[in-house]
């Protein structure tokens, strides 16, 4: 840990994550959390690095559904969406897989070029990404 110009210590925090998972979604919205209720005695340093869930989904998307439907089976997606159901409800969301997920890799461009401009502003851009 070092320390900020204003005497505060800073944490770093590397987050290796990928924009079209839910579970990523959670971690980033607790993550919020504690760094509000810890910046009067902290600052935070939150860096984005890419991990990709699906690297060969297509661009163009395909129905969530489908995909986890797919992925883990169709008992297994009943219960996968009724625990995302309670966790989103729970952080004041509501979980929804009748959209489209797809190819992140511009979202990880994105999030590249962003950290150029600031890792506050890459912090700000993962949370607008997830919602989107």
């Amino acid at each position: 840990m070092a320390d900020s110009s204003n005497g505060k210590k800073v944490i770093e925090i590397d987050v290796s994550s990928d924009t079209v998972c839910p579970w990523c979604f959670v971690g980033k919205t607790n993550l919020d959390k504690a760094i509000e209720q810890s910046k009067d005695s902290f600052d935070f340093k939150v860096r984005w690095h890419p991990y990709f869930l699906n690297p060969s989904a297509p661009k163009e998307g395909v129905k969530k559904s489908d995909f986890f439907g797919q992925r883990f089976g169709a008992a297994q997606f009943d219960q996968m969406q009724s625990r995302m159901s309670q966790i989103f409800k729970g952080l004041g969301y509501d979980y929804d897989t009748a959209g489209l997920t797809g190819n992140s890799l511009d979202c990880h461009r994105l999030l590249t070029y962003a950290a150029k401009q600031g890792y506050e502003k890459q912090h700000a851009l993962a949370g607008e990404l997830f919602i989107n």
